[in-house]
């Protein structure tokens, strides 16, 4: 029959020894990945170069004072103003069809294009070709563009009144 085990003993390593097995694996994972330690290096070589580190370093320092700081600043009630306008304008691009805000926004920027052409040339028109001109196609659907977007602006200015 086998014997009875009546005693366990547990290996418990030293410091030293705990010490050498991390380094070890350490060593080991920097062999493996020796291009991308080489890479990171290169990076906080980069950064230390341009004093980068050395400010990050004192942000770290002074972190409470620069927290308070910033949270002074993120308090004012022109950010504030800042933070809702930025929201209202990102929930107006979202619920523009993209198809018509990129055409939108291209006759905005040849527009301009158009003006700053004419504005270098200097050239002064006559009244009877402005006139000539208002009956291109180009400038009536321009025109009946603006006419749409302003009643459509309209509408809503209305609708805003009522509820208020």
């Amino acid at each position: 029959m086998a014997k009875a085990i009546r005693q366990i003993n547990k290996s418990i390593p030293n410091y030293a020894e705990e010490q050498n097995q991390a380094v070890a694996e350490i060593v080991k994972e920097l062999a493996e990945n020796r291009e991308a330690v080489l890479a990171a290096i290169g990076v906080l070589k980069g950064l230390n170069d341009l004093t980068i580190l050395e400010a990050a370093n004192s942000l770290l320092e002074q972190r409470t004072e620069v927290a308070a700081i910033a949270i002074g600043q993120i308090n004012q009630p022109a950010v504030h103003n800042i933070i809702k306008s930025a929201m209202g304008l990102f929930g107006f691009l979202s619920a523009m069809n993209p198809n018509e805000l990129e055409t939108m926004l291209q006759g905005v920027s040849h527009g301009i294009k158009r003006l700053s052409e004419t504005g270098h040339q200097g050239e002064k028109q006559s009244l009877w070709k402005m006139r000539k001109r208002l009956r291109s196609p180009e400038i009536r659907a321009a025109m009946t563009t603006m006419v749409d977007f302003m009643e459509g602006m309209g509408e809503v200015f209305l609708e805003n009144n009522k509820k208020h």
